[in-house]
């Protein structure tokens, strides 16, 4: 296959996984500062913080001949207190959120992990212009709050929605809407 211009050509294939290797740490870490460094503006140099320390990030990577390519979004997770478990820092790459399904697929990938480590109650604190998503999801909306100067609000996830996941690492495969999803 030949391209015009190999920078048009988006794959219509991405994994959903925990990250792991280097690489894939590497491209959260940019993605995020990308995000809410470069084009927010909620942070000066970078937006890691103590719960780096003890979140799991999960990725979706893009593909390209179906290999892994890039990371295109992300969010982490980690248990805020006993079954009590909490998302945050999602985010996805401009050149993506018009795939329509990225941010979905992490946070569906958030919550089953999670509620594979008896989470009770799943919480995130969301923008406002994503609340819409999030509800389409199945979140319940709890209070409107002020995060980093920019307006949130904390949302909670019905676990009823969300089957118990044991292995983030494994995920699966998410194809373009015009194609199903793959486990």
């Amino acid at each position: 296959m030949s391209f015009q211009n190999p920078h048009a050509f988006m794959s219509p294939d991405f994994i959903i996984r925990a990250a792991a290797l280097p690489w894939e740490l590497k491209g959260v870490q940019e993605l995020r500062r990308q995000v809410f460094v470069e084009e927010q503006k909620i942070f000066d140099l970078h937006d890691r913080d103590a719960i780096d320390d003890i979140a799991m990030p999960l990725a979706a990577i893009s593909t390209f001949a179906s290999e892994a390519d890039a990371i295109v979004g992300t969010v982490r997770i980690h248990q805020e207190h006993p079954r009590i478990w909490r998302g945050s820092r999602l985010a996805v790459s401009h050149t993506h959120r018009r795939m329509g399904r990225l941010g979905a697929e992490l946070i569906r990938l958030a919550v089953c992990t999670a509620h594979g480590r008896d989470c009770d109650r799943f919480l995130a604190q969301v923008q406002m212009q994503n609340v819409p998503l999030f509800k389409r999801l199945h979140w319940a909306s709890l209070r409107e709050i002020e995060v980093h100067g920019v307006p949130h609000m904390e949302m909670e996830a019905d676990l009823m929605w969300y089957p118990a996941i044991s292995d983030p690492f494994a995920g699966w495969k998410t194809l373009s809407p015009k194609r199903k999803r793959t486990l």
